[in-house]
């Protein structure tokens, strides 16, 4: 599972390179998750995982502010989730996450970088049945027997857990995020996670070339300039 969690790191790095893009997407994502799990951190885990995660990525304090404050007052956009799945070039699978306070919006914009790119959009459940939908915890200073025990007296699922270059990579079923992640801290005080958070990840990998890797290059990069997604991933091996 580290290959995977590698693959997803490299493709989402082409996000960052647009700042302000950054910046929007997890200002937008802090807002919806504050107010729909309250705006104090200590009591909405997810919400706290999230900051520390956009600090890590070096987004200003006043950003996050900003959404805390926004989410507290209780105006502004009613965003909802969307996700979208698909085809693209040479078979690969793909996944497209998005918030969107316009559905119709969102839907025509993501449809259009799947068919610019002689990419095919599918129903819902079309290809997510082939990743498994994880939280990963990436941390360091434990041992792994250490780590498991104290996830298995907690009663958590576990799906894997790896002990590479001095690195304890976790993997559980994304319903076990929270008690995964309180497990963790109660065991070995508060964890400075290197990453903390929920994925998809292929269950198996395919390639891509010549036109169809030129095809895929554009089909990211597409849809990394839509406001409207936050997270785009794929069965494509770097």
């Amino acid at each position: 599972m580290g290959r995977a969690y590698q693959n997803r790191k490299e493709s989402m790095a082409k996000t960052a390179a647009a700042k302000t893009k950054v910046y929007s997407k997890y200002g937008r994502e802090i807002y919806v998750c504050a107010k729909a799990g309250g705006v104090e951190p200590d009591g909405n885990l997810t919400l706290r995982g999230l900051i520390e995660r956009a600090k890590k990525d070096q987004v200003p304090s006043h950003v996050i502010q900003k959404a805390l404050e926004k989410a507290k007052g209780g105006d502004g956009e009613d965003y909802s989730t969307a996700r979208y799945e698909g085809f693209g070039p040479g078979g690969c699978m793909v996944i497209v996450e998005c918030l969107t306070d316009n559905p119709n919006r969102t839907f025509g914009d993501v449809r259009l970088c799947f068919t610019k790119t002689d990419c095919k959009i599918g129903t819902q459940g079309s290809v997510s049945h082939m990743f498994d939908h994880s939280a990963i915890f990436v941390f360091s200073g434990q041992e792994e027997e250490a780590v498991l025990e104290a996830l298995v007296e907690a009663d958590v699922d576990v799906t894997d857990i790896e002990d590479e270059n001095d690195k304890i990579t976790v993997f559980t079923p994304n319903t076990e995020y929270a008690k995964a992640k309180v497990a963790l801290n109660d065991a070995f005080g508060e964890v400075d996670f290197d990453v903390d958070e929920i994925q998809f990840i292929p269950q198996n990998y395919t390639t891509v070339s010549g036109e169809d890797a030129d095809k895929f290059e554009k089909f990211l990069d597409m849809l990394n300039v839509l406001d409207d997604v936050q997270n785009v991933y794929h069965n494509v091996e770097s």
